[in-house]
């Protein structure tokens, strides 16, 4: 009974028209466009992060590149959770991006879109722990929205290739 089950979902598969993204390796129509990205410049350690995540996410970009991609940031670190001292005991750390793909010789924005990540963190009695916990999510953070925006981008490319 499994096995029948397997085999009919494996023939309804194609029927489906799922597709990988990338099919077609570096000459797919993703991987053109990424190779084609530069990133402008994005202010603040979290900007820094941001962009050193996406270099690696897209690869060696070109000496030209068609597309310039422009990102505003958004950091903040919410407090909640009262302890009996009136302290925090819990924080949130969000980071939300908005980013441009902007035609670099028209200046025409060809996608405007955002991204969000966020983290929770304990807060403990000792402020090094706190600040430590604070730079590791803004790290896995500014990493998942790099992913995120590599992955829009892809889609976008993908949909608009065919």
């Amino acid at each position: 009974m499994r096995s029948a089950a397997l085999l009919l979902a494996l023939l309804a598969l194609p029927g489906c028209a799922l597709q990988p993204v990338y099919s077609g390796g570096s000459a797919s129509a993703p991987a053109s466009l990424l190779a084609d990205i530069g990133i402008a410049p994005i202010p603040e350690r979290a900007g820094f992060l941001v962009r050193q995540a996406l270099e690696e996410q897209f690869g060696r970009a070109a000496a030209d590149p068609r597309y310039r991609l422009e990102i505003l940031l958004d950091d903040q670190i919410t407090a909640f959770g009262l302890r009996g001292d009136s302290s925090a005991a819990r924080e949130r750390r969000t980071l939300r991006a908005r980013f441009r793909l902007v035609e670099a010789a028209t200046g025409q924005v060809v996608l405007d879109d955002t991204v969000a990540a966020d983290a929770g963190i304990d807060r403990v009695s000792s402020n090094y722990a706190v600040v430590a916990a604070e730079n590791a999510a803004l790290d896995r953070l500014s990493i998942d929205l790099a992913r995120q925006i590599s992955a829009r981008l892809a889609r976008h490319a993908r949909a608009t290739a065919k």
